[in-house]
């Protein structure tokens, strides 16, 4: 049996009541799926307990695509990528310049086992 206008409708109502509180309460969409009540009262409090037991909070400003990583500062600008890029790649100590020696040296000539008959 096929539902009626009228049900068809009060699972939208419900399902976007849910999405709503969810959201509210930092949980993806899938996350909000999930979450029962029949009043937006009782989702809205279903939804900040399931995001305490998830460890999720509300989310920061209009933030998309999930939580950040630690890495990602709010400065921006390229002087801002170019800082951020020399904390994560200091400066290492210049290697010597090899001597005329050692770049004539073949390293092929000299046998790297010995041979004993």
């Amino acid at each position: 049996m096929e539902p009626t206008p009228e049900q068809q409708r009060d699972a939208a109502v419900a399902e976007l009541a849910r999405l709503r509180a969810g959201l509210a309460a930092g949980l993806s969409p899938e996350q909000s799926a999930r979450l029962q009540g029949s009043t937006p009262e009782e989702l809205e409090a279903d939804a900040r307990a399931f995001a305490a037991e998830l460890g999720a909070g509300a989310p920061a400003g209009n933030q998309v695509g999930g939580p950040r990583g630690g890495d990602v500062d709010a400065a921006t600008g390229v002087a801002a990528g170019a800082a951020a890029y020399q904390r994560k790649h200091p400066k290492r100590e210049p290697r010597s310049a090899p001597t005329e020696a050692e770049q004539r040296r073949n390293p092929f000539a000299e046998p790297s086992y010995t041979t004993s008959h």
